[in-house]
This record gives C-alpha cells, structure tokens and sequence, in this order.
C-alpha cells in the first residue's frame, strides 16, 4: 500500500497515485482529493522506499508506522509535534522504534513522520504492513 503513497518536495502532505501520463503522474492530496500532476523534474520519493536509520540496519517505514498504529491504538498522535521539544520527539520515537540513531534522525524528521502518520490515518490509509510480508514472516521453514 504504501507503494502508491508519494511524497512530493515542494508540496505539502502525502499524494496517491491515480494514473501515469507521458512525462508526468496523476496524483490525488490524502488530504482533500484533488488531483494534479507532478512532473519528472519534481523530487518524487515513495513512502515504500524509505527506511528509518537505526543502531543496527535501516528498518522500513512500514514497519515503523505499524508500531505507531500500535501504539496509538489506530488513532492519530495526540502530541502537538509542531511545538513539541527535541527532547520530547525523540521520548516519542524511542516509543515506537527504541533503537532509532540518535545523530542521525533529526527532530524534524520526526516531525514528517508524525505528520505523515496523522496524514494515513486520517485519510483511512492504515495497511502498513503487506499482508503477504506478515504471511511469509510466519511461515518460516521449520528443520526436520
């Protein structure tokens, strides 16, 4: 699902892909259904492409999104993130994703998270998780 979620700079808000044009995609606003186009020469980024840096290895933002649906208990976040302290973002986040990195997650990194979290949930956009990825992960081979 959130393969056809896009994030495009320059504009605010989280985008679904509707449709594929010559040199450009439709795309139609989470946040109030307008559809427009967003061009090659705009910095287009899907939410199924980006990770959270941790201690360890980079966890998907899928993953990382579940946890907050977990723990918000399908609700949105509560936490005014826009004028919330570093020091509270980062107690936020180590919530959901204990083992996040601390140098380099930024507080407005958090911020964009959060949002875009509101932004899914709002928009009734809640399957982070593929269900053939939880499937797979529950049906490892067993040694015989």
């Amino acid at each position: 699902m959130l393969k056809t979620i896009l994030s495009i700079s320059g504009k605010p808000g989280l985008y679904k892909l509707v449709s594929q044009g010559k040199n450009m995609l439709i795309v139609e606003s989470l946040a109030d259904g307008r559809r427009s186009p967003a061009y090659g020469n705009d910095k287009i980024v899907s939410l199924g492409d980006i990770a959270m840096f941790t201690d360890a290895e980079d966890v998907p933002l899928a993953q990382v999104l579940q946890s907050m649906l977990e723990k918000e208990k399908g609700a949105e976040v509560a936490m005014d993130y826009k004028k919330a302290s570093s020091a509270d973002l980062a107690a936020y986040l180590q919530e959901v994703l204990p083992d996040f990195d601390r140098d380099r997650v930024h507080p407005n990194d958090i911020r964009k998270l959060i949002s875009w979290y509101n932004i899914l949930v709002k928009s009734g956009n809640t399957d982070f998780v593929e269900k053939e990825e939880e499937a797979s992960a529950e049906e490892t081979p067993k040694a015989e």
